[in-house]
């Protein structure tokens, strides 16, 4: 296993994480035999940073994760979230510091390594968005106090929301992390988007993440799965899912991916899995790759291909052609 520092925190993370998710499902769905037996194949494998979050699961992910955690004792690095509510700003420190005791309870634990806000930031406060002038004005100092208090380690947003507001949270530098959607369908955190591209714009984000030392976890690396090429979805994975700043819906995002075929038939990579996965890993400042997993198998299918490496040169200088025919294709 790779091991990369995530931006200035200083932590050396797996270059594949465990996502603890509801789309993959293996921490809320599966038995808690085959919970306990993917999470020591993981840390066998050399993975060691675990995602999750209260909303997975409805706090499921985080108690199971925590049960794991006591039978095995792993030196692993922990991140969970914390979706901020409609409230006046001078309440969001007390829900974030209420919604973090809930999620120690969960866990089990003192202190979790990382605390991401979930919210996604928009210019202007929306039902569920959070402005950026919240997370600069609220909500990072909120994070703040809890470092000090010994209970969170670093923190960090998910960067999705609005391009331009996601980019001055980030070029302010206050963020230790951001959780980035880049893969295949939506290149644009680290690529540009060619004409007419039928997907939000993120405007090289990756590269703000790089100039504020910002930590680069990335998410939505399959598309929920879409990036499989198969429209089947695993027993144990949702049976349905949004997509994320990609098609407007799951069938679209399938028949999208089912385009980038050629990266397997000139023999770039074995399957459309291995390539999104190895594409991720291009990026230089990426830390991590987050994927949720629905059975053993696919958890060593991941570890296996991440372990190739990025992506060759030729596979990614064929990438602009694909992607414009994605983007002709509409």
């Amino acid at each position: 296993m790779d091991y990369r520092t995530l931006g200035r925190t200083g932590l050396r993370v797996s270059a594949l994480g465990f996502g603890c998710g509801n789309v993959g499902g293996l921490l809320i769905r599966g038995t808690p035999a085959e919970r306990k037996r993917a999470v020591a194949r993981a840390l066998e494998l050399g993975i060691n940073y675990f995602d999750t979050a209260p909303i997975y699961g409805d706090g499921q992910s985080e108690q199971n994760l925590g049960q794991v955690i006591r039978a095995l004792k792993p030196d692993i690095y922990v991140g969970t979230k914390v979706r901020v509510p409609s409230v006046p700003a001078v309440e969001i420190p007390a829900a974030i510091a209420r919604s973090l005791e809930d999620s120690l309870r969960r866990l089990g634990q003192e202190r979790v390594d990382l605390l991401q806000l979930h919210n996604p930031v928009t210019v202007e406060r929306g039902a569920r968005t959070m402005s950026g002038a919240d997370v600069k004005d609220a909500i990072v100092p909120a994070l703040a106090r809890l470092v000090e208090q010994g209970k969170v380690g670093f923190y960090g947003i998910t960067a999705l929301g609005d391009t331009a507001a996601l980019l001055d949270v980030l070029d302010a530098g206050l963020a230790h992390t951001a959780q980035v959607c880049f893969n295949l369908l939506n290149p644009t955190a680290a690529h540009a988007a060619p004409a007419g591209f039928p997907a939000q714009d993120f405007d090289r984000l990756l590269a703000r993440c790089a100039a504020s030392r910002t930590g680069a976890i990335v998410i939505r690396v399959l598309a929920a799965g879409a990036l499989s090429g198969a429209d089947g979805r695993h027993p144990t994975a949702a049976p349905r899912v949004d997509p994320i700043a990609s098609g407007p819906d799951y069938a679209t995002d399938v028949r999208r991916a089912r385009m980038l075929g050629a990266l397997v038939e000139e023999g770039h990579a074995q399957s459309l899995v291995e390539a999104s996965l190895r594409f991720a890993l291009t990026a230089d400042p990426v830390s991590t790759v987050l994927l949720g997993y629905s059975s053993l198998e696919q958890l060593e299918y991941a570890a296996a291909a991440v372990a190739k490496g990025p992506l060759p040169a030729a596979a990614v200088a064929r990438l602009p052609a694909l992607w414009s025919r994605v983007a002709n294709a509409g």
